[in-house]
């Protein structure tokens, strides 16, 4: 996106976040900055949680009226979306070849660490799809790891949900036994042992049979992570299916070249001892052999060498993403070291 593009449409907050939003040319000193008004209401909500964040709080902490941030940023919802633009960060880039479930996996953990080391972004409303320069990298690590699939366009946001909404509500749960151990003073173990004991004074065999043989088991009090084992069954199905609609939508075998497998193997039978052709020695159209030069099989080689140069691009396209991320990471890293 560049300045030259319309912008008037996009919503305050986006304009900020993908930095073509207008500068205020009126405003207290060059120290004010929209990073910095971020980066103090950030401040806010790690040590305070969300709740304590506001413009007036964040006005106080770097010194300023109230009415001097709104020069910058106009409304709190703006604000809590550049503050989840900055805490989410960028993707983890990927290193080498990996497979599409490696992938996924290094992001699912990426994700679950961005939920547990800052828990409020948990607590901000969802509003729709963050249409917003690191959100929308997020979502392009996960539709680039799919894109060697059979996979339709569709069906590879799906699967990209499936990982994010993993992590999330991993975070979720995390961050709620954290706000639980802050607030007790007991750790992790401590607290699984104190629900383990909740669990024996209320729960009993004949009101619930199989939850009680689960606790017997020590199921709550067990180091496995079960967040973990949905998400790898999540991804074994996943894989099931791309190989089953790998083999359907004839992903890297052509129905043609079926065809013509199928084909050879019916003359090959009836070639075979003690077959016979058809009386005057001329195979039947079920028998017909496809010839290179058939137009159904020029046809789908087009098709194969078209989506193979689709592919193509989208490869050279992910690398110039991922430049362009890493470009911003360091940019960002420099104004971070000047400060």
């Amino acid at each position: 996106m560049t300045t030259e593009e319309p912008i008037e449409q996009l919503p305050r907050g986006i304009a900020l976040a993908w930095g073509v939003a207008a500068t205020p040319q009126r405003g207290p000193k060059r120290e004010m900055s929209v990073e910095r008004i971020v980066d103090a209401a950030i401040e806010i909500a790690d040590h305070d949680g969300i709740q304590a964040v506001s413009m007036s709080a964040v006005a106080k902490r770097l010194g300023y009226t109230p009415m001097s941030l709104y020069r910058y940023v106009s409304a709190k919802d703006d604000l809590l979306l550049l503050m989840q633009e900055e805490a989410t960060g960028l993707p983890p880039e990927t290193e080498g070849v990996e497979s599409w479930r490696t992938r996924l996996e290094e992001l699912y953990e990426a994700q679950t660490r961005v939920y547990t080391t800052q828990p409020w972004l948990l607590s901000l409303p969802i509003m729709g799809t963050p249409i917003t320069p690191n959100s929308s990298a997020w979502l392009d690590a996960s539709l680039e790891a799919l894109h060697d699939t059979p996979l339709t366009q569709g069906e590879r946001v799906a699967a990209s949900l499936l990982v994010t909404g993993a992590a999330r509500w991993k975070g979720a749960v995390f961050a709620g036994y954290e706000e639980q151990g802050r607030v007790t003073g007991l750790n992790e173990a401590e607290l699984a042992q104190q629900e383990s004991q909740l669990f024996d004074a209320v729960i009993s065999s004949d009101g619930y049979p199989s939850l009680r043989l689960a606790i017997d088991a020590g199921v709550f009090t067990s180091e496995d992570d079960p967040f973990g084992f949905g998400l790898e069954r999540g991804l074994d199905g996943l894989a099931d299916y791309i190989d089953r609609v790998g083999l359907e939508r004839g992903d890297e075998t052509s129905i043609a070249a079926g065809q013509v497998a199928k084909t050879a193997s019916d003359v090959g039978e009836s070639s075979a001892p003690g077959a016979t052709l058809p009386a005057d020695d001329t195979p039947s159209a079920e028998q017909s052999v496809v010839t290179d030069d058939d137009p159904d099989v020029v046809a789908d080689k087009k098709y194969r060498e078209s989506q193979k140069a689709v592919r193509q691009a989208q490869k050279v396209l992910a690398e110039a993403r991922k430049r362009e991320r890493q470009t911003l990471r360091e940019a960002k890293e420099r104004v971070a070291r000047k400060r």
